[in-house]
C-alpha cells in the first residue's frame, strides 16, 4: 500500500527552501513569518532532520524582537503574477502578529519532542517567555487577544480579535505551560490567560471580527476551536458536522473559504487534525487520502486545487503545506514522540491544585 504521505519527500522540499540563516520562507521567491516557519520546522523535526530543525529554531531566537514578537510578512496580502499563477512577493506588508508570535511555543515543544531533545529546552526558554509576554500584553479585559501588536496605551478594542488566531493561541499557551512546568516555573498567569481565551471563544463570539469583517466564511474559523481543544467531545463533533457540507468537497478536500471552488492542502490537513481531536479518525484519514492528486513529483504538495477549472492553483508548493501534511500523518499513525501533542488537551482550565497537574508521560518519562 502506498504511503498516505511521503514524509521524507516533504521534508526534502522544506529543507531545499531553508536559507543560510535557518529561515524557511513560504516559497522560493520569499515570504517569511514565524508561524509558517514553525509549521515547516515541526515537519523537519518529525522527519528526523535534526540539524535543519535546530538551525531553524536558532533562526527564531535570532529574529525575535526585544518585545518578544516577530515581524513577519503578511503572505495573504501578496498578489499573484500577471499570469495569475504564482505568488509575486515584492516588499509585502508586515505586522507583529500575536498568533504568529505565540506559535513559537508550539514549534519549540513539538520539535524537541520529535527529536527527543527536551534537554535543549533551556536554550529556547527565554524566547518562549518573551513571546508569551507579548501576547498577554494584547489580551483584552474580555479575554480575547487582538491579532496584531499595538503601541502601549492603545485601545485594544480598535483592533480585531480572530477566532482561529485565538484558538491557536489557546494551544500555544498550553505548550508554554507544559514547558514552564518542566522548567520549574510559576505558570499560573498563563493558565488564567488560556482559561479566559477558552471562555470567550465558547461564550462571547461577538468579540471576534468586531470591526466589521465576517470571517465565518473561512474554514479556519470553523475548525480551529476544535483542533486546538477549545471545544471538545460531542460539542466538537457537532461543530464540525454543522458546516461540513459548506467546506468539504467530497473526494477533494477542504475549501479555504466556503464560497470559492478551491480546496487547499494545508486546510485539509488541519481539518484532519481537528477530526482526530474530535475522535473521528476515519474522516481524518479520508481527508488526507483525498489530497494524493496534489502531491508534487518534485516533493511536497501543491497549495490547492481550483475544482471548477480543474487546475492546480496557485502554482506553488509552500513549505508550510508540507509541514502540515507531515504533522497530520504523524498524528494519524503515531510516527514520532509527542505525535498527539496537537490533538489532545494536556492542561486543565480548572484552577491549579496544590502541587500542580501531573506532566504527560511524554514529558515525564
Amino acid at each position: 500500500m502506498a504511503k498516505l504521505v511521503d514524509i521524507q519527500a516533504c521534508a526534502r522540499h522544506i529543507e531545499s527552501l531553508q536559507q543560510a540563516d535557518g529561515s524557511i520562507p513560504w516559497i522560493e521567491a520569499g515570504i517569511w513569518d514565524a508561524w509558517n516557519h514553525g509549521e515547516a520546522v515541526m515537519g523537519l523535526a518529525i522527519a528526523g532532520r535534526r540539524s535543519a530543525t535546530l538551525k531553524a529554531l536558532g533562526c527564531l531566537v535570532e529574529r525575535q524582537a526585544a518585545d518578544g514578537s516577530w515581524l513577519g510578512d503578511l503572505g495573504a496580502s501578496v498578489p499573484l503574477d500577471a499570469a495569475n499563477k504564482r505568488l509575486a512577493p515584492d516588499h509585502p506588508e508586515q505586522a507583529r502578529d500575536t498568533n504568529f508570535t505565540g506559535y513559537a511555543a508550539v514549534t519549540v515543544l513539538r520539535s524537541l519532542l520529535a527529536l527527543e531533545a527536551l534537554s535543549e529546552l533551556p536554550r529556547y526558554w527565554p524566547m518562549v517567555q518573551a513571546a508569551m509576554g507579548f501576547i498577554l500584553a494584547h489580551q483584552t479585559r474580555h479575554g480575547d487577544i487582538v491579532w496584531s501588536g499595538v503601541e502601549p496605551g492603545t485601545d485594544l478594542n480598535g483592533t480585531d480579535s480572530l477566532r482561529a488566531g485565538n484558538a491557536s493561541l489557546y494551544k500555544a499557551l498550553e505548550c508554554a505551560i507544559l514547558m514552564g512546568r518542566l522548567m520549574g516555573e510559576d505558570v499560573s498567569v498563563w493558565i488564567e490567560a488560556r482559561r479566559r481565551i477558552g471562555d470567550v471563544l465558547r461564550e462571547n463570539d461577538a468579540r471576534f471580527d468586531r470591526t466589521g469583517t465576517d470571517r465565518r466564511r473561512y474554514a479556519m474559523d470553523w475548525y480551529y476551536p476544535v483542533l486546538a481543544g477549545v471545544i471538545r467531545g460531542e460539542a466538537a463533533r457537532a461543530r464540525l458536522y454543522a458546516r461540513w457540507n459548506d467546506f468539504v468537497e467530497p473526494g477533494l478536500g477542504c475549501r479555504c473559504v466556503s464560497d470559492q471552488p478551491w480546496v487547499t492542502a494545508a486546510e485539509t490537513a488541519e481539518l484532519a487534525l481537528a477530526c482526530l481531536a474530535a475522535g473521528k479518525p476515519d474522516q481524518a484519514r479520508e481527508l488526507i487520502a483525498n489530497l494524493s492528486p496534489l502531491r508534487a513529483k518534485q516533493g511536497g504538495y501543491w497549495m490547492g486545487w481550483q475544482f471548477e477549472e480543474s487546475i492546480v492553483w496557485p502554482f506553488e508548493r509552500p513549505s508550510w503545506t508540507s509541514g502540515a501534511l507531515i504533522m497530520a500523518a504523524d498524528a494519524l499513525d503515531g510516527l514520532s514522540p509527542g505525535s498527539d501533542l496537537l490533538i489532545r488537551n494536556w492542561v486543565s482550565e480548572a484552577p491549579a491544585k496544590a502541587g500542580g497537574e501531573a506532566l504527560p508521560a511524554f514529558l515525564s518519562g
